[in-house]
């Protein structure tokens, strides 16, 4: 813990940091080599895919396969910003490049949109003019793909589940097992009954699916981009809390909270104390309330003996 240092004001600041470097590295490290593999097996199938569903003429393959290529650029840009949180903060970028993985998250959501939008509007085409499909050979090609994609998908399930990047990658892979789950049985009930009509409307129903993985991919991202509250911090319970529980404070205010990726919370407060409280003695316990009953470990607290300095409203 850091010793809280005095201004001219008469407040102090204490400020706490938990990087725990060695797992963060470690965690981010696997999240990394998952996501490369996931994006190498992706691309490598994708050309076959393309291939197959042009031989065949299957719809369910070449949405496949279409999604598969923006997949593979989304996995590969959630490389890429894996690789970019290793660089350390600077006087730029004091926080690093965290937050880039949110991003990468959040633009991943938005072409999951987008894919699912082509894959509608090329399935009622396809209704309107029906297009003869070659099922055994759509078959064969999914039941690959659907491989693929079963491999992909345990080897994110290894990295880290409540990270924002790993969770959108795995939906993209999702995405395409489902995909390659929706041409093989179309191919089967193409193969037994010749009804061509099977093609577009399984894609249809991927595409659904697809919508709302992405909405929720989407919502979370923009929500931290947005500097919104984590989710499982009410800044009215901090305020409410930490002036019930930690002896010596009269008043909290002035509370915000965000995150810089769902792993880092940050927050800042005001706290006014009794005329008689230990200001020292008060940080550290605030600082301790925080990190075990809200688990924020980065945390800014500026002290006040009567009034807000600052002057803005809600303080």
């Amino acid at each position: 813990m850091k010793h809280p240092s005095h201004d001219k004001r008469g407040t102090s600041q204490v400020h706490g940091h938990d990087h725990s470097d060695h797992g963060h590295s470690h965690t981010h490290g696997a999240n990394e080599r998952s996501v490369g593999i996931a994006a190498l097996l992706t691309g490598g199938f994708m050309m076959a895919e393309v291939v197959g569903g042009l031989l065949s003429g299957s719809l369910a393959l070449l949405a496949d396969a279409g999604h598969m290529l923006t997949d593979f650029a989304s996995l590969a840009l959630a490389w890429f910003g894996f690789r970019l949180v290793r660089k350390p903060a600077d006087w730029k970028r004091t926080y690093g490049f965290d937050r880039f993985s949110i991003l990468v998250a959040f633009v991943n959501g938005l072409t999951l949109f987008a894919i699912a939008a082509w894959i509608t509007f090329e399935a009622i085409h396809r209704l309107r003019q029906p297009v003869e499909v070659m099922g055994g050979l759509m078959f064969w090609v999914a039941f690959a793909g659907l491989a693929v994609n079963v491999l992909s998908f345990l080897i994110l399930q290894s990295g880290d589940k409540e990270n924002l990047n790993i969770r959108a990658a795995a939906l993209h892979v999702m995405g395409d097992l489902l995909g390659s789950v929706a041409a093989i049985a179309a191919a089967l009930i193409i193969i037994f009954t010749g009804w061509m009509p099977i093609d577009p409307i399984l894609s249809v129903l991927v595409a659904l699916i697809i919508l709302r993985s992405a909405w929720r991919v989407v919502s979370e991202s923009a929500h931290i981009l947005l500097e919104g509250s984590p989710t499982h911090i009410d800044v009215r319970e901090i305020e409410t809390d930490l002036a019930s529980a930690v002896s010596g404070v009269a008043d909290i205010h002035h509370v915000h909270a965000w995150s810089i990726t769902q792993e880092r919370p940050m927050i800042t407060l005001h706290a006014r104390l009794e005329p008689s409280a230990n200001s020292d003695a008060v940080l550290v316990a605030i600082k301790k309330r925080l990190a075990t009953h809200f688990k924020i470990t980065h945390a800014t607290v500026e002290i006040e003996r009567e009034t807000c300095v600052d002057g803005h409203k809600g303080c």
